[in-house]
């Protein structure tokens, strides 16, 4: 019930006026953000729905940027494998044309010499840097170089020639979110790479009494190992067999020492990360050794890498050895294309499985995006409608509220 007085007309008409301007204000403010929700009170839950459905677009975005950040370092990356993988057949066709006997030593020092050439180009491609300037075969130290050339004299060759190629690089390995809690795991270890042949380390110190003193913490092949005090060698073996990385330890029953032999082709690390265990094991030098060139003195070292088998082959055509060529020489060159080969396909197949999450959060994006326009966006068409009707009935009440007050002060000055 209104109580009705002289100023009830003038203020309900001024009440209903200010009503619809901000009515009106509200849609002009819809139209032009094309969003209905300007307040928190507009609409909380769908207020609530927007804000989780615009986060988690967020975060799709992020993760299909990393996926195809991913996809285009396996694509680069596959070009210079894919190369060296040529350069070795070159390599091996020299071998098997090297092993037939038919040449002189003359005509081996001739090839050796484009052996040393294309040693070179395999070098390059395996320092080659990204197009965003990291090096692609250093594990996590993108930074440096992933490979370090000693040269030294050769016997056969009158000049200083590569005698060796260290890694630099780790084997650290990246970890990139590409879905909600999913993880591509990207490894560019070098020493897995370009390695041609398992790798064996076989300890000469007898380790049948040894126990360990304290607890420590060792690392192999990037994993960390948990050895706890009072330890004895088989223990210490089980566990690094129960870590799940690509290597085999045993016991020599003839030396009671530590043999670590790797399940594919690439080169053992072994770090103490705390304590002195595999110091103490005689498998590593002092801590001040950094690995994977920290082997104990006394530790028997067998496999090489990919260069290793490129120098051996260069190394006897120069000495005209006509049967290290067609043996030993030619079986690692067959072991280190093989395994290229595989690294070639895992690069592949880690591409492959790039572009799957891309394509995946594509249409995740497309499908959260109607999300957020089913509960933000505004129909315009209805919009615009709307705000024509508040218009016309603005209009309307001013027209009406102009001829309730017709009387002006003339009225009144008869």
């Amino acid at each position: 019930m209104h109580r009705i007085s002289s100023q009830f007309n003038n203020t309900d008409t001024q009440y209903q006026l200010r009503k619809q301007e901000v009515r009106q204000a509200m849609a002009n403010r819809q139209i032009g953000t094309q969003s209905r929700i300007g307040q928190l009170r507009d609409d909380p839950i769908a207020a609530g729905h927007l804000v989780r459905y615009q986060s988690y677009l967020g975060r799709v975005e992020q993760f299909e940027k990393n996926a195809q950040t991913l996809a285009d370092q396996y694509n680069v990356r596959e070009g210079y494998i894919n190369q060296n993988l040529q350069i070795m057949q070159r390599v091996r066709e020299l071998a098997v044309n090297g092993a037939t006997g038919t040449n002189t030593n003359e005509d081996l020092k001739n090839m050796a010499v484009e052996v040393n050439e294309l040693l070179k180009e395999i070098i390059q491609n395996a320092n080659a840097v990204g197009p965003d300037g990291n090096t692609l075969f250093a594990g996590t130290r993108t930074k440096g170089t992933a490979f370090d050339v000693v040269m030294g004299n050769i016997p056969g060759s009158n000049e200083e020639l590569i005698e060796k190629v260290n890694y630099q690089g780790n084997v650290g390995t990246n970890r990139i979110e590409v879905d909600e809690n999913a993880y591509l795991t990207v490894d560019n270890s070098g020493n897995k790479t370009f390695w041609a042949e398992p790798q064996q380390l076989m300890g000469q110190r007898d380790l049948s009494a040894w126990q360990a003193l304290e607890d420590s913490t060792i690392v192999v092949d990037g994993v960390d190992i948990a050895i706890k005090s009072g330890d004895n060698i088989y223990a210490v073996a089980a566990k690094i067999n129960d870590s799940g990385v690509a290597i085999k330890a045993s016991i020599d029953p003839v030396t009671n020492g530590l043999n670590l032999v790797t399940t594919d082709s690439h080169q053992i690390w072994l770090e103490d990360k705390n304590g002195s265990a595999l110091a103490d094991m005689g498998m590593i030098k002092d801590s001040s050794q950094f690995p994977p060139y920290n082997v104990g003195e006394s530790v028997k070292v067998s496999g090489g890498s990919l260069f290793d088998a490129v120098i051996s082959l260069r190394d006897a055509m120069l000495k005209g050895d006509h049967e290290a060529i067609g043996s030993r020489v030619l079986g690692t060159l067959d072991s280190g294309i093989n395994n290229l080969t595989t690294r070639l396909a895992k690069n592949g197949s880690d591409y492959e499985r790039a572009m799957n999450n891309i394509q995946r959060n594509q249409t995740t994006e497309v499908n959260v995006t109607q999300l957020v326009s089913r509960e933000g966006d505004i129909d315009i068409t209805k919009a615009i409608t709307d705000l024509k009707m508040m218009e016309y009935v603005n209009q309307a009440t001013m027209s009406n509220a102009g001829k309730m007050y017709q009387s002006s002060l003339l009225n009144y000055m008869r």
